[in-house]
């Protein structure tokens, strides 16, 4: 903290010299920011990132101009053909409430008609950047031809949707690359800075005055934000998988701080001035105080429609996408549940066509019969079978379930409960901790919220980190490789004994929601009840096939848990954007070193675990130890 302070102090020292003009390279490396959030003052920790022009960052030079991009031509090789001609406007200004200027790319139809235009909000970079699909293995699937790679990384592709009448605009927010200000990590000023560049788009003579947002992570993210601002022109939004409340869902879930995710994002973003040293206040504020309240998102406060897309299997968005859909005011809302993954999902052709029909019906006001879209289409995994999509739902969770409890047993199955107190023990450094197996004796669906009702002691530590899987098993007692990813799928919950208190606005039968307000340690000989949420799954299961549940001690994820961004090496043209199939323009090549940061000696790494000693898990009698499942009756 000291040191944290000197170089705050001596920012202050430098912008105070008269006459003296600092360079943003020559800032010093960290700042600290006494900030308001909502009436309280919080500290909030800020560091250097990359510099845009660094490799990593693959970041567009910053250049006002204006183009157009020929119709038949790329962006680079193997990348999806333009469909039309498309009026690009790079590095448009836009000047926010505080006198701010940030900057925004924008593709629009080459005409003098009116059209609506879908925003895509995050600090990834707006041309390439520090985060692009080349980085992840096979792409994720997705066919380079199924995109042009004018997109911004998870958000919609200008060569579809300007060819269908939209205009793309996809902005750099404050502090991103070229922007001025810092980078902030949602909360209500990025919802403002959002809500003040939808009215912008709204002012523009190009457009029909309605605005829809869409993207997936952290571009859905952002829209339950600055939906829940309420901006005048906004006209519907798609969020495609993406948190709700950044401190139980990611930063600090079940209670334990992992700043491993969130720093391995920082890692890849760009900016001239200072980001949000989120990972810092993962660590550094490990209770919902203030600022991780200002990070809770308000679905209830969104009355515009909205189409949501979720899934079972990302550790980060999942609880958040279906839980924000609960809470959503929207009367006109649509949920659709996928059984791949969130970008091969969202630049899926049939379903890009399907959103363009969303929007065509809201912000072109076309009478296409989106409205009978059913509300929701869930899909049920079935891995070493055949997954079922497409189920339609009369409501979600859906209301033909029953909640059965699988009590634990010392003979390490799940079924009746037992009437005699025992309990099972392992070493807390032993990464495998213990299993609890139900072979199934009839075909069974279970789909929506688990969780699991814990009765725990810690012998040689006042507290415990819990890692909780369920996962299906076949009639042998193998995993099963899921076709996408070739490793076993798991729904997954995580725990910290002192962190076990709930909030009763919050927590439902089904799925239990931690205060995160303080610790309550544990003393020696204590026994306490842990209710553990395990987020939601689809999952059928055959005769014959097996529940396994594990509960095991809670290691911080290694760095790979993120994939290499800024790995791979991306060949565009060094001016104009796209070109001709068969010329031979002069070209630049962007990343190739994704090891590059800023400082390396500032990264943040989770703090020391709390493991230590012996867990005890209690079960039989009174100590009712279960699993809580979703048994849907079809």
């Amino acid at each position: 903290m000291r040191k944290m302070m000197k170089t705050l102090l001596a920012a202050a020292l430098l912008a105070g010299l008269s006459g003296l003009s600092v360079s943003a390279r020559d800032l010093p490396e960290e700042k600290i920011v006494p900030e308001d959030i909502g009436g309280t003052t919080v500290n909030v920790y800020y560091r250097k990132g990359l510099y845009p022009t660094a490799a990593r960052a693959r970041s567009a030079p910053h250049k006002t101009e204006t183009m157009i991009l020929k119709k038949g031509s790329i962006r680079r090789e193997g990348a999806k053909p333009l469909a039309c001609d498309i009026l690009f406007e790079k590095d448009v200004p836009v000047t926010l409430r505080d006198h701010t200027v940030i900057y925004t790319d924008v593709f629009r139809p080459v005409d003098r008609e009116k059209h609506p235009a879908l925003m895509a909000w995050s600090p990834y970079g707006k041309e390439i950047g520090g985060q692009w699909l080349d980085d992840v293995p096979g792409r994720s699937g997705v066919p380079k031809n199924w995109v042009s790679d004018l997109q911004k990384f998870e958000g919609p592709d200008p060569a579809y949707w300007v060819a269908h009448g939209y205009a793309i605009v996809n902005p750099d927010p404050r502090g991103t690359d070229y922007s001025e200000g810092d980078v902030n990590y949602w909360g209500s000023e990025l919802a403002k800075d959002g809500r003040d560049t939808i009215e912008w788009i709204a002012s523009q003579p190009w457009s029909n005055g309605k605005v829809g947002m869409t993207g997936n992570s952290y571009l859905t993210v952002s829209q339950w934000f600055i939906a829940g601002e309420k901006p005048k022109h906004l006209a519907a939004i798609a969020p495609w998988e993406g948190f709700m409340d950044h401190f139980r869902e990611t930063a600090n879930r079940g209670g334990i701080p992992n700043p491993v995710f969130p720093e391995a994002i920082f890692e890849t973003l760009a900016s001239e001035n200072y980001i949000e040293d989120q990972p810092r206040m993962v660590v550094t504020h490990p209770f919902l105080d203030a600022y991780w309240k200002d990070k809770i998102a308000h679905p209830e406060r969104i009355t515009i429609p909205a189409y949501v897309v979720a899934s079972y299997t990302n550790d980060v968005h999942t609880h958040g996408t279906f839980a924000a859909f609960e809470k959503l005011g929207s009367r006109d809302k649509w949920l659709r549940v996928h059984d791949t993954n969130e970008w091969y999902d969202y630049y899926t052709p049939a379903h890009v066509e399907e959103l363009r029909k969303f929007f065509d019906h809201y912000l072109k006001s076309e009478d296409n019969s989106w409205e009978k879209t059913p509300p929701i289409r869930i899909s049920v995994l079935d891995p070493g079978h055949q997954d079922i999509t497409n189920l339609i739902e009369k409501g979600w969770p859906l209301p033909d379930t029953t909640y059965k409890k699988l009590y634990l047993s010392p003979d390490h199955t799940l079924g009746d409960p037992q009437a005699r107190e025992t309990s099972i023990s392992y070493a807390a450094d032993n990464r495998q901790g213990v299993s609890f197996y139900l072979p199934f004796d009839r075909d069974t669906e279970l789909t929506g919220y688990m969780k699991l009702h814990l009765w725990v002691e810690a012998k040689g530590s006042n507290d415990m980190d819990l890692t909780v899987s369920v996962e299906k098993l076949d009639s042998k007692g193998n995993s099963i490789p899921s076709p996408m990813t070739g490793a076993p799928i798991r729904a997954m919950g995580y725990q910290r004994a002192s962190m076990r208190a709930l909030d009763p606005k919050e927590s439902t039968s089904y799925d239990p929601v931690i205060a995160g307000t303080h610790e309550d340690l544990l003393k020696p000989g204590d026994i306490v009840p842990l209710d553990i949420a395990i987020w939601p799954m689809g999952m059928k299961y055959h005769k014959g096939e097996i529940l396994k549940l594990t509960v095991a001690p809670y290691y911080a994820p290694p760095e790979t848990v993120v994939p290499l961004f800024g790995s791979a090496r991306i060949t565009v043209p060094k001016e104009g954007y796209t070109y001709m199939p068969g010329t031979h323009p002069a070209m630049v090549t962007l990343g190739g070193n994704e090891h590059e940061t800023a400082a390396p000696d500032r990264k943040v790494t989770p703090p020391e675990s709390r493991n230590k000693g012996t867990h005890i898990l209690h079960m039989g009698g009174k100590y009712d130890s279960y699993l809580q499942v979703p048994v849907v009756k079809r």
